[in-house]
C-alpha cells in the first residue's frame, strides 16, 4: 500500500475496494474466474468504473530479512563505491592502453592501488559485520557469544546486590551475628 493510500481512511478507500475486487476474482488453482456479463455486473457510474479500474503501480510487501545494520551498511556502501571507481579505472586504463596513450601507465598503477584498497573495503564490510555480531549478539544463534557475555554480567550484577544486601543487614544490626575471633 502506497503513501496515498495509508492517508485515506480505513475501509473506506479505492485502493482497498479495488483490491477487494481484484481479490474476487483472482483464478484458483490456475482456472481463470469467471468474467460478469453486463446483465450481472451492478450499475456503477463512470466515477466508480474508474476507482474500479484502479491499479497500484507496486504492492509493498513485508521485507523478507532484516536490515542490515547501520555501521555495516556504511562499509557496505563505502566498499561498493570503491569498487565501482576500481572498475573505471580498470576500463580507463585497459582503453588507453589499446589507443597507445601515454596516460596508460598512470592509469594502470592507480588500478593497481584501488584494487589494494577495494580488496580493503570488502574486508572492512566483513570485519565491521562480524564486530558488530559479537557486540550486539545474534538473534538466530542460540549459543551467541554476546548472549553469554551478557547472561554473566546480569549472574555478577546479581551476586554484588545480594553481598550488598547482605553487608548492610549486618551494619543494621550494629555487629551482631558476627563471629570475633581472639
Amino acid at each position: 500500500m502506497g503513501t496515498a493510500e495509508r492517508r485515506q481512511a480505513p475501509g473506506g478507500g479505492a485502493a482497498e475496494r479495488s483490491t477487494a475486487e481484484r481479490g474476487a476474482r483472482k483464478p484458483v488453482l490456475g482456472i481463470p474466474a469467471r468474467e460478469e456479463s453486463a446483465a450481472e455486473a451492478p450499475a456503477m457510474d463512470p466515477v466508480a468504473q474508474a476507482r474500479a479500474a484502479y491499479r497500484p503501480l507496486w504492492v509493498e510487501e513485508p521485507a523478507r530479512r532484516r536490515r542490515l545494520p547501520d555501521p555495516v551498511r556504511t562499509a557496505a556502501v563505502r566498499a561498493v563505491l570503491i569498487i565501482a571507481v576500481t572498475l573505471i579505472q580498470a576500463v580507463v586504463a585497459f582503453l588507453c592502453t589499446m589507443a597507445g596513450s601515454w596516460l596508460a601507465f598512470p592509469m594502470v598503477l592507480s588500478s593497481v592501488a584501488s584494487t589494494v584498497v577495494a580488496t580493503w573495503g570488502v574486508l572492512d564490510v566483513w570485519v565491521t559485520r562480524q564486530v558488530w555480531n559479537q557486540r550486539n549478539g545474534v538473534v538466530s544463534a542460540p549459543s551467541s557469544t554476546a548472549r553469554a557475555l551478557r547472561r554473566e554480567r546480569r549472574r555478577a550484577r546479581r551476586e554484588a546486590r545480594a553481598a550488598e544486601r547482605g553487608r548492610g543487614r549486618i551494619r543494621r544490626r550494629g555487629g551482631a551475628g558476627q563471629l570475633t575471633h581472639p
